[in-house]
Order: structure tokens, then sequence, then C-alpha cells
């Protein structure tokens, strides 16, 4: 009982003297103490998580920190899974963040006032999780928003696209805060109390319209911080725009968040809920998972495929998380629980390797100074240890052994594969179909990072900046090197969190007892016929790979080889002009999915000044644009604009036309108030 407020209190006392000394410190001794101190925050949130998962609970009440509302903290399994999540993650790429900031000088991630907010903001992402009533986690999710969004504008200064990515996400988070507001307003008006112990007590009393009704707001701004469909919009631009450590945060720890807030309160406050909430956050899921890892194939910027792809992972989580939902919903609370604990593994999968892909990222950018894949290339020479490391976590990503995310996604495919035993029409249509589009994912996921792997690391230097690449400086790798351990423990010894992930998915209400078990070395689902060892499936992996690899050179050892120079058809020596580029290596794909993706393109020739009829010059250009951001966004944004416009014309400037509209809208609100009454 000790431990979780000790370590909470440790955090927050780190995280207060870290931002006064990224005020105080000067340069050369700002980021290393800044560094030190939020790693000290992720260790502390760490240790408090992993209290919690080993069956800890805190609950403490802070009368004078909040005006009137008071402020509860309450942390169980499930907000401590989270926080450990959101600790370790911080940790690690906090001391990343000092060897990468060592190289901008006192600006960007460097400068004073990201040294400033980046251990508030560190200290958010483990506080977020403990929040036990509704004004207690507004005031934190906004703090936490206020946070990320100073970071993401800390270069705006070297980058001109980073202050449209800054307007871009703050629009969308508020907008996800006036949502949240809302929902959870109306459910705590109709409840009679705003602490979640309230909430969770009088959700049986409210009615089944309002509890609809505040599934849907809250759902909408916990999937938008998530980075799911149609509220993404935010996420592949910020993310890229952001310092790579920050990058790395928001996408390996902030989006987890929106996933807690969506469990906590669909599941534990509300208590379940009908057949067709779940239904539509696994459509929500299905179609976040597909379109953004197909968006991330086509993309030509490592850090905006990297961030589709997390709206592809956190599509998936959003399927095993509805069909938890759905599961219940039927009766099946076996496989509900089975669902939610395959969705929760992959949250820590996901936030392990996507870190550490956004620190390889970062370190290539820092390198290089290029992010685009079409100008990358041959830094496997140059960075050896980036390109293995990027490699590791890119099998991760693929869900294919020995990466991390492999057993997640096995889990997830047994509970819904499994779940076709539940009566329902619409099971019947529904899991199917997640399991395909799930599959599908998973394909084109290896596509995109196959494309991004090979194009960038592989093949022949592209630029200047590549060709002088070097190695990450050494705390650098040592950030990148904590996060691969993380990936190799979870990829090899996943039992070790089962306890854990049982505990989680009791906090919300489901029987949670051996839903995930096994020991360390292997995984078995309780009351289905399955089970995966992972350790032994990447030992015989390794073996095959051994004599496939090793067999061939011993034999090829006792035949004589002759050396000669390969015919070349008369083309000469290969340059980076003949290797593929991301956007030639993505075409193909993009012509399967030619309906879906809506590509443009353009031809541009410029003919010889003398005569038309000779050409010096053709540009040929394609882009793929975010077909929702292009179908939805841009035409609102369009009306709202010309609404903007039209709106002028009411400000005359005449103080009296000023005061007839206060006039007006006062006997607006007295008759509305009137006919209410």
């Amino acid at each position: 009982m000790s431990e979780i407020p000790a370590a909470l209190a440790t955090a927050t006392g780190l995280g207060g003297v870290g931002a006064l000394a990224g005020v105080v410190l000067p340069y050369r001794l700002r980021v290393p103490a800044v560094g030190a101190l939020t790693a000290g925050v992720g260790v502390s949130g760490c240790a408090a998580g992993v209290a919690a998962l080993g069956g800890d609970s805190w609950t403490a009440t802070f009368p004078g920190v909040l005006p009137l509302a008071g402020t509860y903290l309450a942390v169980d399994s499930l907000a401590g899974l989270f926080t450990a999540v959101a600790g370790a993650v911080v940790a690690a790429v906090a001391v990343y963040g000092i060897g990468y900031a060592a190289g901008h000088g006192a600006h960007g991630l460097g400068s004073r006032t990201a040294q400033t907010v980046l251990p508030l903001f560190a200290l958010t992402l483990v506080l977020v999780p403990a929040a036990a009533s509704v004004s207690t986690f507004l005031a934190l999710w906004e703090l936490m928003a206020l946070a990320s969004l100073v970071l993401v504008l800390a270069e705006h200064r070297e980058r001109a696209s980073v202050r449209p990515a800054g307007v871009w996400y703050a629009v969308m988070t508020h907008l996800g805060l006036v949502l949240l507001l809302a929902g959870f307003a109306l459910f705590a008006t109709e409840a009679g109390g705003e602490s979640f112990i309230a909430l969770r007590a009088g959700a049986g009393a409210v009615s089944p319209t309002v509890r609809g009704l505040v599934f849907v707001l809250t759902a909408l701004a916990f999937t938008s911080k998530a980075g799911a469909l149609p509220l993404h919009a935010w996420l592949p631009r910020a993310h890229p725009e952001a310092p790579s450590p920050v990058s790395a945060l928001m996408s390996a720890a902030m989006v987890n968040l929106g996933i807690y807030g969506l469990v906590r309160t669909g599941l534990d406050l509300l208590g379940g809920g009908p057949a067709w909430w779940w239904l539509g956050l696994m459509a929500v899921g299905g179609a976040s998972a597909v379109y953004g890892i197909l968006q991330a194939a086509m993309a030509s910027d490592l850090k905006r495929l990297l961030a589709y792809s997390t709206s592809e992972n956190m599509g998936l989580v959003l399927i095993g998380v509805g069909a938890s939902g759905l599961f219940a919903a039927y009766g099946d609370r076996r496989l509900a629980a089975l669902a939610l604990a395959a969705g929760l593994l992959h949250v820590v999968n996901h936030a392990a390797f996507k870190a550490l892909l956004f620190c390889a990222a970062g370190s290539v950018l820092r390198a290089t100074g290029v992010r685009d894949l079409d100008r990358l290339g041959g830094l496997r020479a140059r960075m050896p240890t980036t390109a293995g490391l990027f490699a590791f976590a890119a099998l991760g990503a693929v869900a294919l052994p020995p990466g991390n995310g492999f057993i997640s996604e096995w889990l997830l495919l047994q509970s819904l594969i499994h779940g076709l035993q539940v009566p329902g029409v619409a099971v019947a249509v529904v899991l199917p179909l997640s399991v395909a589009l799930i599959a599908l994912s998973a394909g084109i996921a290896a596509v995109a990072f196959v494309k991004a792997l090979g194009v960038s690391f592989f093949a022949r230097p592209r630029s200047d900046g590549a060709a002088g690449a070097k190695e990450a400086p050494a705390l650098m790798l040592v950030g990148m090197a904590l996060l691969a351990a993380a990936c190799a423990a979870l990829a090899l010894v996943p039992g070790l969190l089962g306890d854990g992930l049982d505990r989680a998915v009791a906090a919300v209400g489901l029987p949670g007892g051996g839903a995930v078990s096994g020991g360390a070395l292997e995984v078995r689902i309780a009351d289905v016929s399955a089970s995966l060892a992972p350790l032994w499936a990447v030992a015989a992996l390794t073996a095959a790979l051994l004599l496939a690899v090793g067999l061939p050179r011993l034999y090829g050892r006792r035949r004589r080889r002759t050396n000669a120079r390969l015919w070349d058809c008369g083309g000469g020596a290969p340059t980076s002009r003949m290797a593929y580029t991301a956007t030639s290596f993505a075409e193909p794909l993009q012509r399967v999915f030619d309906d879906v993706l809506a590509p443009e393109q353009d031809v541009d020739v410029t003919p010889v000044r003398e005569s038309a009829y000779l050409v010096e010059r053709v540009r040929f250009q394609r882009r793929v644009p975010d077909r929702i951001e292009h179908r939805l966004y841009e035409p609102l944004l369009r009306t709202l604009a010309g609404a903007g416009q039209s709106a002028r014309r009411l400000a005359g400037g005449s103080v009296h036309l000023y005061l007839g509209y206060g006039f007006f809208g006062l006997v607006v609100l007295l008759l509305i108030l009137a006919v209410g009454w």
C-alpha cells in the first residue's frame, strides 16, 4: 500500500524540480539535469504502476488543490498498467533525449521553454491514469494537451510546417476536450456526483438514452486522442513535426491514454453497454487499422509513416476493446476478458516498438537532416547499430516473430476466432470481417516497413546528408537499447505480464482469473485449447535461419570460385538513381488500392525556348493525400472560413450596434429560460 503514494509523490517532486531546472539552469547544465529528472519521473511512475499490477491499490483526496471540486486520485491495476507503460517509455526516451537535445544547441528541444515543459508533460502522462474524478481527470488531461502542444511547436523556427501542424493539433485536441466535458458533465449530472466512485454507483440509474449519448461523446474524444478515424488528422501532422523524443512520447505513451479513457469509461464507469456501442467501436478500429497502414505504406516521410502506423495499431487495440464489450453484451465474459487482455497487451507491445522506431527515426534525422525516404539510403554501413535496432522494432510492427507485436496480435486473433461460438447475427458477420482486416493490415504493414527499412538503410545514398551520416551518440544508443531490451523481453517471455493483465482486466469487472497464464516461457489461454511458447518458437526460427544461411556457405567453400565482372548490358555501374525509391516501391500497392487512396498526379512539361516541339524538362509529381482529410476537413474548413467572412459584416464598429446585439441575445436567453421553466 505504501509503494504507490511514495512513487507518485517522488514523480511529482521530480517533475516540479525538473521544470524549475529548465527555467534557472544554463544550457550546458539544463539538458542533462532536466533529462535525468525526467527519467526519474518515468522510473517513479513505472514503479507505482508495477506495484499496482502486483495487487496494491491506493486512493487519496486533496481538497485544497482544485477549487470547489478538490482532487481525487486512485490507482488500481488498470491505471497501474498504463502508468507503468508511460513511466517506462518516459525513462528510456528521457535518456535518449539528452543526447538528442545536445545536438540542437539552445534551440528546439534544448530551448528553455521546451526543457521546462518536458518534465511536466512526462508527469501528466504518469498522473492521468491516477485521476479518480471528472474535474481531476479533465485538469490533468488539459495540462497534458497544453504541454504536448508546446513541445510540438519547439522547432517552429527551423521549419515553416511546424506551426500549421501545431494549429491542427491544438484545434483537434480541444475539440476532444469539449466532447469530454459535455459527456462527463451529462454523466455526472445524471449520476449525482463527479467522483468515479459516484459515477460507478449511479450508472445503473441513468437512462439508456443518456448512457448511449455519454458513451458516444466520450468515445469520440478518446478515439481522437488515440489517432483513430475520422478524428485522426492531427496525428500525421503533429508527430512528424515534433522533436523525435516528443514524437516517441506522444505515439508510445500519450495515445495510449485515449485507450485507457475508453476502457475506464465504457467498461468500468458505465458498466458496459448494448452491442451497438461495441460494433461501432470495432468498425472504427478496423477502418483505422487498414486505412492507417495503407497511408503508411504510401508515405515517403519516415516519421509520417510511423505516425500512420500508430493509427493502425490503435485500430487493432480498438478492435480488441470493442470485441470485449461485444462479448460481454452477449453474456460471454470469459471471452470478453481474453479480448480485453489481448488489447491491453498490444498497448504495451506497441509502446515498446513504436518508441524505439521513433527514436531510430530521430537518430536518422539528426545524422542526415533528412526524413524523406527518397533522399536517404546507404545508412546500414554508416549507422549499423541504429539500422539493427530499427529492423528489430520493425519486426514487432509487422507482428512477426521474434517481434513483440506477434504475441498480442495472436491473442487478439484467438479471441475473435473463438468468439464465433457466441450466438448472434452481428457476431457471425463482424468477427470474420475483423479477422480479415487484421490479416490485411499485417500484410500491408510488412510492405510499409520493408520499404522503410530497405529504402532508408540499404541501397545507395541519395543525398549528401545520407552519404555523410554518422552513428548516433552514446546516450541516444543507450536509450534505444533500453527500449530494444523491453521489446525482446515482451517478445520472448510475455507470460511475465500474465498476472498483471489478469488484474487489469478484473479491475473493470471482468473475470480476470487466468485469462492469460502459463508462466514466463509460455502463454496459455484459459478455457481455450490454445497455447504458445514464444521463446521456443524464436529458437526454432533461429536454428532454421542458421541452417539456411550456413549450409550453402559451407557447401560453397568446397567449390572453386571464379571472380568475374558481371555483364551490365552496357549501362555502366549502378547509381542511386537506379535503385527503388519509396514512391516506386509503393506504386504496385497504390494501384491495387487506387479507388481508396485516390492519388493525385501532375505532369509539367517545359519546352525549349526556341521551339515548342522540343522538350527541355519533364517534371512528374504524384502524391497520395489523406482522402478523409481531403473530403471531410477541407470542405468543413472552407465552410467555416466563409462563415467567418460573413460574420465580419456584423462587426461594423458601432457601439450602439454591439449593445443591440447584447440586448437581443439577452431577450432570446430569457425567452428560452421562460419556456423551459
